[in-house]
Order: structure tokens, then C-alpha cells, then sequence
């Protein structure tokens, strides 16, 4: 067995980022871009007012209450040709241009108007509610850096930076099939001996949720014909995921079918709980990751392996396991030669440090503990008995909704 270190290393560096494609902004959200984004305006475009009321020169206002001439009226989106002269204003609301000599605003609240004068009872210094030229961003800035999935606030910036098309890595294409006679998919008739197959739906929403592209392949029989001819759906995909079928029984037929056609085999079996019997390879030109069949092992090997691949042919530069320090809830005997991955709840305490409480069973058939679970618990492996307040390092469950 080798370690979770070792085998993802030579997980990631069989793959490398995928090539870009070009999409609309309205089609961007959580999207990685392939190149910077680089504004082709300045914004705003000339020197604005961010007030409803006058612009004025600040010189003629720097003694008050003065009475000044009005010779305008400005709206967003319109703009005056006449300069300001000594001892006039113009009405101006927020969005619009200031007039050639003006260069401050002061706000309706501090005037009176009385026909085509108005009185100014407030000094208003230079630059007073002027948005200058440039204020966010001028031409030729970097708004949005390659590299970065797409938020929403990032779009809203692309838009305004008058980009309508980006350049974004294509979305990794995931071959996902599951094995087993006793599985069958949500809906259909269970046998008396048959449980419902979680595994492929499951981690096609892993897929999708890290930014790639599903492909359910479904469930293969325990039969060399019906894995031959369902695997022959990767043909194409950046990664096959198997689930099931990659331990040593002899109705594992995974290593053995898929070695008739061609599999070339990386390794098998790594030293973590829940997952050992996994396995790396390539598949007529297809990488192939074939996970355990309990829904446990399933899942936390996708949340290990399968979204640190799908970051790299993103483009994603972010740890592959991100943890973060938290106190133990509970005592926890040693550990053994595998590293362990123990389901937990999350609470912040009153000492406002974050408490895990790792569930009593940890069964890697226990879908339930996982769904209702915020982390794992990693523990290294012969770590010795951990007593509670002891502090852990643990793995949060991403969020995969788009970012705001």
C-alpha cells in the first residue's frame, strides 16, 4: 500500500490543465478563466457626479452663502458642451458628466434655488462628490485574473468592463460507472438481495459540483460483457471513474476485465480509511480511477482525488486538502498503519474555538453519518489515543454552489 501523499502526487501529475474555450459573460458563473480579463473601458469614462444637486467651481463657493447663475441641466447619460464660467452652476444629477471648468458638487440639500439662480449655503472644497475618470478601473487594467472560478461579483465586473466573451478552460468530461448485481438504480424494482445504487448518481453530482461535465455510463453487471461494453462509453473522456468491483473477490472484475482491454495500471490499494482498495491508471488512452463500492469510501476518495484532478485540468490553483486546526469533542483510541478520515460534526464552542465531534460508528457503509457530517477528522497514520480538547486537523465539506 502506499500513502494518500504518494498516491495523489502520481494522481496529479498525469494530468495537466485542459485547453480554453470562449463563452458569453451571461454564461461565466463558475467558469475558470484561461486568460486575465482586461478591461476595454474606462470606468467611469470622464469625471461624474455622485450627487444630485450643482456643479460648481470650488473657488466661487469657497465663501458662502453666494448666489451663482445656472446655465445647465446634466442627467446620467447626457453631458454639456459650454464650460463653467466664474460665477455659474449647472443642475446636475448622479451619473453625469461634469461640465468643462466645474470641479466640485454641492448637494441639493444645500442650496436654494429661485428661478435661473441658486444660492449656495455650504462650502463645497475641490473634488467634493466627484467620481473622477478611472475612479474603478481604466482601460487596459486587470480586472479579473486567469486562474479564478468566475463569482458573481466577477461577472458583474467583466460586464461592466465591456468584455461580452472570455476565455475559459473547457469543462472536464467525467465518465462515471458503477458496478455490481446487487445494485440497482432509485425507482426499479429491489430483489431481496439488491440495495439501491447510490455510488454513480452520487458522484456525478461530485463532478458537476467541482465544475466538470458528467457522464453516467450506469451499472454494470458483475459480467466481463456487460463492463467491456459499458466502460467503451469513456472513449473520449478526460477520466473514467469506476466505482465497485476494485477489490480482490471474485466478482471484482475491474483489474482483471478492464487489464484484458488494455488497462495499464499505476497502482492499488492505498494506507487510508475509508478507500483502500483504489486504484490509478490508463484505459486506451483514458485516465482511469477506479473508487471503492461502499458509498463512504466512494465519496471521501472523490472528495480526495477526484476534485483535486478536476482543480488541476481547471486550472484551479488551490490545496488539494485544505485543513484547518479544531478541537476534539471526544476521545479517540490509536490509530493503526492507515490514515484515517473520521466523519464529524462542527460546532463553534463558547471559547470561540471550532469543536469536531466525530461520530460513534464510522462504518464506510453509513451514507447517513456522511450526509449529516461537516468534516472529517484526519488522523495520521499510528497516531497515538487522542483525548478530548485535544486539538485536529480536519477537512471541511466544500460548499458547491457558485460563488456571490
Amino acid at each position: 500500500m502506499i500513502s494518500v501523499d504518494e498516491a495523489l502526487d502520481r494522481i496529479l501529475s498525469a494530468f495537466a490543465p485542459l485547453p480554453a474555450e470562449t463563452v458569453s459573460v451571461s454564461q461565466a458563473l463558475g467558469r475558470v478563466l484561461a486568460e486575465d480579463v482586461v478591461a476595454r473601458v474606462t470606468q467611469p469614462p470622464a469625471d461624474v457626479s455622485a450627487m444630485d444637486g450643482y456643479a460648481v467651481r470650488a473657488e466661487d463657493v469657497a465663501s458662502v452663502p453666494v448666489q451663482l447663475q445656472v446655465v445647465g441641466h446634466i442627467a446620467a447619460g447626457s453631458r454639456q458642451e459650454a464650460p463653467l464660467a466664474a460665477g455659474q452652476a449647472a443642475r446636475i444629477f448622479t451619473g453625469a458628466p461634469l461640465p468643462e471648468g466645474a470641479d466640485a458638487i454641492v448637494i441639493q440639500e444645500d442650496t436654494e434655488r429661485d428661478g435661473e439662480s441658486v444660492t449656495v449655503k455650504e462650502s463645497a472644497a475641490r473634488g467634493t462628490y466627484v467620481r473622477p475618470a478611472g475612479l474603478d478601473f481604466r482601460a487596459g487594467d486587470v480586472g479579473v485574473a486567469a486562474g479564478r472560478a468566475v463569482t458573481v461579483r466577477d461577472l458583474g465586473l467583466i460586464a461592466a468592463m465591456n468584455r461580452p466573451w472570455v476565455s475559459v478552460r473547457r469543462r472536464p468530461r467525467v465518465a462515471v460507472l458503477a458496478t455490481g448485481d446487487e445494485v440497482v438504480m432509485p425507482g426499479d424494482p429491489v430483489g431481496p438481495s439488491q440495495i439501491v445504487s447510490s455510488n454513480g448518481l452520487a458522484l456525478c453530482a461530485l463532478v458537476e459540483a467541482c465544475g466538470g461535465e458528467a457522464i453516467n455510463l450506469g451499472i454494470a453487471a458483475d459480467s466481463a460483457d456487460s463492463l467491456r461494453r459499458l466502460a467503451a462509453g469513456a472513449a473520449g473522456a478526460d477520466l473514467l471513474i469506476t466505482t465497485g468491483g476494485a477489490s480482490v473477490g471474485e466478482h471484482d472484475l475491474i483489474r482483471s476485465v478492464l487489464g484484458e482491454e488494455g488497462l495499464d495500471l499505476d497502482f492499488w490499494k492505498i494506507a487510508m480509511r475509508p478507500g483502500k482498495p483504489l486504484m490509478f491508471g490508463r484505459l486506451k488512452g483514458t485516465r482511469m480511477l477506479g473508487l471503492p463500492g461502499n458509498p463512504v469510501s466512494s465519496l471521501v476518495c472523490g472528495l480526495l482525488f477526484v476534485r483535486p484532478i478536476l482543480d488541476r485540468l481547471l486550472g484551479l490553483a488551490r490545496p488539494a486538502h485544505p485543513t484547518e486546526p479544531a478541537v476534539l469533542a471526544a476521545d479517540l483510541g490509536a490509530n493503526d498503519r492507515r490514515q484515517d478520515y473520521l466523519r464529524a460534526t462542527l460546532r463553534p464552542n463558547d471559547d470561540g474555538r471550532l469543536h469536531a465531534s466525530p461520530f460513534h460508528k464510522q462504518d464506510s457503509s453509513m451514507l447517513a453519518t456522511l450526509a449529516h457530517a461537516d468534516a472529517l477528522i484526519l488522523r495520521a497514520p499510528h497516531a497515538p489515543p487522542a483525548a478530548a480538547g485535544t486539538l485536529v486537523e480536519v477537512l471541511r465539506f466544500p460548499t458547491s454552489l457558485s460563488s456571490i
